[in-house]
This record gives structure tokens, sequence and C-alpha cells, in this order.
């Protein structure tokens, strides 16, 4: 939702479109809107023009009085009529539980008391519009009621879905559900909004008929569910809701449909459902668990800014991914580039999101690396380096067979060595040992690429491709070395001795050419490429250090972390870092990939503080955008994407066991 006030404002799709919900409480019956942009047809006493009436906002809303972001919930508090509400937005992340977490819904909690020592007549309405289903509003949807035996239940679907296939972002195959539990005092109906608003404001309830049967998403069909609490005294009364999409086949990859995860553990989605509000009191139990850890883990490395930016990165990073069975029956996790290319798994976006997974939850990092080992072994993938994505257009993972795609051969290499290596140190010993000895020949292959690459790579591509290509970087080519260095871990859980004592050798010889090729001869800093080869006078941010201090490999010396510590306090902005010369913009994962590298230094909190200046003070009302003038606070590209999971680089450092020699 772009704004912090829930009544009035209608929560947004990622790219920006309108998904609408709307909540009204009815109080000894009185009507008042807590929730979106809930507008209602008024009598004009004595006419207005010949006209007896008027669509206008609603006469009449609650009060906000507190908003609590955590990492898993956002919770408004609301007062009005001598009623309290609680309207609690939660995602369940459950890490660990892959079964709960195939799960694609969310709920959306109303609790209400008295606060003036009287008890109080209250029914809850909540409603969402047709513009769930497409950000395209000329399309068709079809409504239905489809009851389980545990729950109530609307449900949205495109009269014309095409599976597999996204439209303006949004899947274009599968169907909403908007849900409430089965129990005493639930009255639905669908149809005109306006008319069913009027119904619940004259009624506190609804008359069960669906006027919304095939409507076009631009005549916004209605889909309302009351919940009548009765009498509210001092003790909070609740009314739960669940949204969410289902689809059964979730990805193509290499032309095979893949079920989605939850196929696995539930006959059909009503079966899912039903579970899913059953859990209901259990989840909010786990989530609050979780908020604490979260919070508790953040503060004890950042203080209360970089808590507040682990609480809007969290779900962020987990909502653009999605679990699935892989061809062989065991789960896959695939990541969507968000806002950006939108291709399928992208390795060098994994790669900034992979800290959250690393701090919380290592075996979702496991899910995600397995799409991607496995087409570079087994889906036809025809070079010697790791590819950089696994499909141009999700939900199509159709490969790059042909080899045409956009390179990136040092990065995304050195990403995937990086990540195997951290998900191994975080891994159960034999469980480490037989990942490592089932991917090695891969694995290998790729590190004898960069061998045949380092210590000074030639012009290429890398992540910030917005910036261009670049040839002997300083920064990628520390990215290359660390991997070789990875690689001789990896070789040590897969008992390959001798390859582990080569792969650290040379790590270490190439860290030297390193040293004394990347720092300015004249200034204390070290160059954005090799001064030998014009990059005197040049710097950039060098948030590749992250992985010498994630894997504890030691190879860049004291005295560079210092310097580099000191130059960036004399380079910071108000909102930032600059992500290198010429430019003013910044990158909030590399920042924060930076503060865990610098984590001994002060330059780590001042890095912190400057991205939550940022997240706090910038003019653009957009998911937590990751690329941004550190001048201004304005958003210069993206937004929503799970590169966040950056953000939890500090504590990824922290949770991270030292390696086993």
């Amino acid at each position: 939702m772009p704004a912090t006030l829930l009544p009035g404002n209608a929560p947004q799709f990622w790219q920006g479109s309108t998904t609408g919900m709307v909540g009204l409480a009815r109080i000894d019956g009185v009507a008042w809107l807590f929730m979106g942009d809930g507008k209602l047809v008024q009598p004009i006493p004595d006419g207005n023009h010949g006209k007896q009436t008027t669509v206008e906002d609603f006469p009449r809303a609650m009060r906000q009085t507190a908003l609590r972001v955590t990492a898993t919930q956002s919770r408004f508090t609301l007062q009005g009529g001598g009623v309290e509400l609680s309207v609690n937005f939660l995602s369940p992340l459950e890490p660990g539980d892959s079964r709960r977490q195939s799960i694609p819904m969310s709920y959306v909690s109303v609790s209400a008391r008295s606060i003036d020592g009287a008890a109080h007549a209250v029914q809850v309405y909540m409603e969402i519009t047709g513009d769930w289903a497409s950000g395209d509003a000329t399309q068709e949807v079809v409504v239905e009621r489809d009851d389980s035996q545990a729950a109530r239940t609307w449900t949205l679907a495109l009269a014309k879905p095409q599976l597999l296939v996204e439209q303006h972002e949004f899947a274009a195959w599968g169907r909403v559900l908007w849900s409430t539990p089965a129990r005493d005092g639930v009255s639905m109906q669908a149809g005109d909004r306006l008319k069913l608003r009027a119904q619940f404001a004259g009624h506190g309830s609804l008359d069960g008929s669906n006027g919304a049967a095939r409507r076009t998403i631009k005549a916004l069909p209605a889909l309302a569910l009351v919940v009548d609490l009765g009498q509210c005294g001092a003790s909070a009364k609740d009314a739960d809701f669940a949204v969410g999409q289902v689809r059964e086949q979730c990805i193509a990859y290499l032309e095979q449909p893949l079920r989605a995860l939850w196929t696995k553990h539930f006959g059909d989605w009503k079966a899912m459902l039903d579970f899913f509000h059953g859990d209901a009191a259990s989840a909010r139990q786990r989530a609050d668990a979780l908020d604490v850890r979260v919070s508790r883990d953040a503060r004890a490395v950042g203080g209360e800014h970089y808590e507040g930016l682990c609480a809007l990165s969290l779900r962020q990073a987990y909502g653009g991914t999605e679990l699935v069975l892989g061809p062989d029956g065991s789960p896959w996790a695939f990541l969507k580039e968000i806002s950006s290319d939108g291709n399928v798994s992208t390795v060098d976006v994994l790669y900034p999101a992979a800290p959250v997974w690393m701090y919380l939850d290592p075996d979702y990092l496991r899910m995600l690396l397995l799409p991607l080992l496995h087409y570079a072994e087994q889906g036809g993938w025809p070079k010697s380096y790791a590819e950089h994505d696994l499909g141009s257009a999700y939900p199509q993972a159709t490969g790059h067979n042909d080899g045409k795609e956009e390179d990136m051969p040092v990065e995304e290499s050195g990403d995937m060595l990086i990540m195997v290596a951290a998900w191994l140190r975080r891994a159960a010993r034999a469980d480490a040992q037989a990942f490592a000895s089932r991917h090695y020949a891969l694995l290998k292959k790729w590190a004898q690429y960069l061998e045949g690459e380092l210590p000074d790579p030639g012009f290429q591509n890398q992540t910030d491709d917005f910036a261009g290509s670049i040839a002997h970087s300083v920064n990628l080519a520390l990215k290359g070395i660390i991997a070789l260095a990875a690689m001789g871990q990896v070789a040590g859980f897969a008992g390959h001795a001798d390859d582990a004592t080569h792969y650290r050798d040379r790590a270490r010889k190439d860290i030297a050419y390193w040293a004394a090729r990347a720092k300015d001869p004249k200034a204390p800093h070290l160059n954005l490429t090799y001064h030998d080869a014009g990059g005197q006078g040049t710097w950039g941010t060098l948030y590749n250090g992250f992985a010498d201090t994630l894997l504890d490999t030691g190879l860049i010396p004291a005295d560079v972390r210092t310097m580099q510590a000191a130059w960036y306090r004399q380079q910071s902005n108000t909102f930032g870092l600059p992500l290198q010369v010429p430019h003013s913009y910044a990158k909030s994962d590399w920042a924060l990939f930076v503060a865990a590298w610098l984590a001994d230094q002060p330059v780590a909190q001042e890095l912190i503080d400057r991205v939550y200046a940022y997240a706090d003070g910038t003019p653009d009302r957009v998911p937590f955008c990751d690329l941004y003038n550190t001048v201004t606070g304005a958003r210069v590209a993206f937004q929503a994407r799970p590169v966040q999971g950056g953000i939890f680089a500090p504590l990824a450092v922290r949770s991270m066991p030292k390696p086993v020699a």
C-alpha cells in the first residue's frame, strides 16, 4: 500500500496497479470505514440538478492511532464508536517448514474490543474487487462461491485464462481465493460494490447472492464477506480472513510444467485452505516468535535502524520466490527478477538476496540453487561458466541452450561457488559432504573457468549492468578470487584434499596480484579498475569484500579494510554511499554487504543509518527500491525486488559457523 494510513487508501500490486480491498465496521448500527477507498451512494436531501443521489467518499472513517510493521506483520490500530479495531496483515514465512511455506496465502485479521466501558454490537465487512485477477481492466472475470468443510470462500479467475503466461506481471491462470472460516454470523455477497456496501451499512449482513458471476475487471465487481462479532466488551473478538492465488502448475521448466509444492501435501486447494484457516492461531504465535528473533538479532547488530530495515525487507525477499516440485519430485524454489528483466532465477539477483536465507533459512537457499545446478548439469547449458538465468521471462524457464543470454561469466560463476560454499557451511556435515560430492564436477568446471580469467578479468558484463560492462574491475576480480577460495572449501567437503589446497593457494596468489594493482598510487583508496590499466583516480563500492568475511577466507589485507572504511566515511552523502564514480546512486543491498564486510569499523553503522534515512525519507511510494539517489533519496530504478534480502548480510555473517579444517 503506497501509504501508512489504512482508511482511504487502496492496496496495490507491486507494479502499481490497484488491488482493491475495503473494510467497514458497523458499530451499534452505524457503519465506519477502516480500510481502503470505500465509496458509497449517498442521498441528496433536496436533489441536485435533478439527481437524488451521488457517489461520494465514505462519510465516516475510524481514526488510525498506530501502525506497527514487523518482519512478518503489519498491524494497524483504529478507533471509532467506542471501539478499537486491530487490523493485522500476516504473510507467514515459516523458515524450515517447506510444507507451510508452499501455501500461497496470507491472513487478514480484524479484532474488536470496547474502549469506553460499554458493550457494542459489531459487524465486520471485508471486500476485494476484480482487479486482484489481472492488471488488464478489459479482461472478464468469473466469480464463484466454492465453500469447503471449514471455510466460506469466493473464487475469482479470468474468464479466458492462459496457462503459464503473465499479463501485466500477473499470473494469467489460477484462481484468487477470498475466504473466512465457517462460523455462525458469516454472510456473503458478490456484485456491485456500492450496493454491497449499502446493504451492509443498512443491515449489518449480506444476502448470499452472486451478482458478479461474469464481469469485466473495469466494472470492479466486489466479493464481500461479513462476520458478525456480536456484542464486544473489553475482551477482543476476532474475524479472520485469508487471501491468495492458487495455481496447480507454476513453472514451465525446459517445457515441462512443474506443479506447486503445496499439491504434494494437500489433495486440493480446499484441503489446503481448510488447513490454513485451522493453523491461524499457531501461525500467529510462530510469526510473533520470528518477529522477536529478527528484531532482537538486528538490534544487536545495528540498533533500531537496522531492525527497521530488516522488517521492511524480509517479506519482500521471500515474496519474489515460489516453491514447486522439481522433475524428480523434490522441492525446488524459483525466483523472479521482479521489476528489472523479469528473468527466471537470475543468478546475480539470487546472490544479493541470499543473505536472508543464509541467516534464517539455509534450506531455502539450497532449494533455490537446485534448478540452477540441474540445468547446468543436465539441461543443455553449453558454456564452461555459470548461466545468467533459467529463462528470459518468468514463468517460462526455457533455458538458453543456444548460449544466447546476458552473459556475466566471472560474476555468475563466482556467485554460484560462493553461495554453494555458504550453504555447505550452514548444512549438517553429512548433507554438506553429499551435496558437494554430487555437484563437484560442475563446480570444479566453473572454478577452472575462473582460474583462466583471473587475476585480471577482461572486459565483462557484471551485476551492475545498468552502469555498463567493465574491464580490469577491482571488485569483479575480488569476487572471482574469493570464489576460488570458496571452491577450496567445497573441495574440502567433497573429500578432495589436493584440490582444497590448490584452490586456497591459487586464491592467495591472486590476491597478492590484486592488492598490488587495486590501490590508487596517489590516494588512500582502491580504484574502480586496476591502476596500471587506467583506473587511477577512480573508486567504487567494494561490496564483494562481503564474501571474504562471510566465508572467513581471510584474503583481503587488514590495512585495505581500514583504508576503505575511512575512505567511505569521507564519500558518503546524506542517504548513503555512491556505488561508483561518477554516479550518485547507491544500491541498498550492496551498502549492507559493505556494512557486513566492515562490521568492526565505524562506517558500518553509518551505512546502515544512511540506508534507513533513505527508506524512511524517500519521496517515492513504491515497494522498497534498491537503486536510489544518495543526494535526494529519490528512486532511480527498480522496486519490490528480492535483492533486499541483502539487507540481512550482517546477520548472515554472524550466523555463519567457522570453517571445519
